[in-house]
């Protein structure tokens, strides 16, 4: 995701021309991340008045740089030897366990970096670590809280799908184009597969989605083998079923309109700040048979999260849209793990742990966190503040 890779083509920029190491898939998702990014950036730039954090020619120069590693490869930089482990989060995701040698001995930091909410349907389970660690940095996004259940969030899925389709209405959903679309799509599949809901027109209205997507199809083994107790027996075109549509152009967008319902809208932006989405939302929020079906988290101030909280009207490209169709949100879709899944995580390594520092989420959050790893887990945790310098 790009708040983990967002910083690298302005570390370029700046002077960097070292090795960047990561997963193949990582590396490839990342560069699209970069890529789509930039002309937003250039458009901050100019209203601002500020420099530009990176160019397409740094971008360019960071992918010669970058190199894909497998997990369990061990890299080995002066004193520190660093090897990665599947973080279950997204495609390519990783935990680091860095050892440091020093004249005093060796000792282990495990960085947790995003946990993923386990087992996730297409990516599978993230791996444990129950090796002599010292000390370990884990996040704690959603430290303080526990996901609805994932067969939950499909049943969910599959009667807003039903009952929208029975009222002759749309399904539009504003996601994100990394791991949330391509669950969508394969879940979306699934169900109509086994009979759950019926066969009926989707499309992926968003050039980046379909780009990412590609990836995924493009490093299918690192996708799980089975889900939901039956072998995956199509791993490498599962996002091409039948019924689906990938709408690149803008003029494929438009001709969406033309498909009469019922008919499934998945479209970026995830928060329904910007994209194609909104002329989606636009055409349908004011339908009281289709649906908008948000799922995943809303920032304050977006027109998701406005919609979520019941308006009745909104602003769309500077017009009133009423808001008459209806709204239902599926919290189960996060790609963070829990509480209860970031202390089955850290468990293993309870014997050795010298500390554990929290980090990576909210005050409320992260204190949740801290404390159920000293009542349950027995090992001193610290959520450490800004600019905090730590002695190991």
């Amino acid at each position: 995701h790009i708040d983990h890779t967002g910083r690298l083509a302005k570390l370029v920029r700046d002077g960097f021309h070292g090795t960047v190491f990561s997963t193949p898939p990582t590396r490839d998702a990342a560069l699209l991340l970069l890529a789509d990014s930039d002309h937003i950036l250039i458009e901050e730039a100019k209203q601002f008045k500020k420099p530009l954090l990176y160019t397409e020619e740094d971008i360019g120069t960071l992918g010669a740089l970058w190199k894909g590693i497998e997990y369990h490869e061990p890299i080995i930089v002066g004193p520190f030897t660093v090897t990665l482990w599947n973080a279950g989060h997204i495609l390519g995701s990783s935990f680091m366990i860095v050892e440091a040698r020093s004249a005093s001995g060796t000792k282990r930091i495990v960085f947790s970096g995003d946990l993923g909410n386990s087992p996730a349907p297409l990516i599978g389970s993230w791996e444990t670590y129950s090796g002599a660690a010292d000390y370990c940095l884990i996040e704690s996004a959603y430290g303080d809280r526990i996901h609805e259940d994932v067969h939950e969030r499909k049943e969910i899925l599959e009667d807003i799908i039903e009952d929208t389709v029975k009222a002759g209405g749309t399904v539009v959903i504003p996601a994100f184009a990394m791991e949330r679309t391509q669950e969508l799509l394969f879940e979306i599949n699934d169900l109509a597969e086994r009979g759950r809901i019926p066969r009926i027109p989707v499309f992926l209205d968003s050039p980046l989605a379909i780009k990412l997507t590609d990836v995924y199809q493009k490093y299918d083994n690192y996708l799980t083998h089975g889900v939901n107790g039956r072998e995956r027996y199509d791993r490498k075109h599962f996002f091409r079923f039948p019924g689906l549509t990938r709408t690149f152009t803008t003029e494929e967008s438009k001709a969406i309109n033309n498909v009469a319902g019922p008919k499934l809208i998945i479209a970026g932006s995830g928060m329904s700040h910007g994209g194609r989405i909104l002329h989606h939302e636009m055409r349908y929020l004011p339908d009281p048979k289709s649906t908008i079906l948000i799922v995943g988290f809303q920032a304050q101030g977006s027109l998701g999260r406005g919609i979520l909280d019941g308006a009745q009207n909104v602003k769309i490209f500077g017009e009133e849209v009423a808001v008459r169709a209806r709204i239902k949100a599926i919290g189960g879709y996060s790609a963070h793990a829990d509480q209860r899944q970031l202390l089955e995580w850290l468990t293993p390594m309870r014997g050795s742990l010298k500390e554990v520092f929290v980090v990576q989420g909210e005050e409320a959050a992260s204190q949740a966190l801290a404390g159920k790893i000293v009542d349950e887990l027995a090992v001193t945790a610290i959520v450490p503040s800004l600019r905090d310098e730590i002695i190991l």
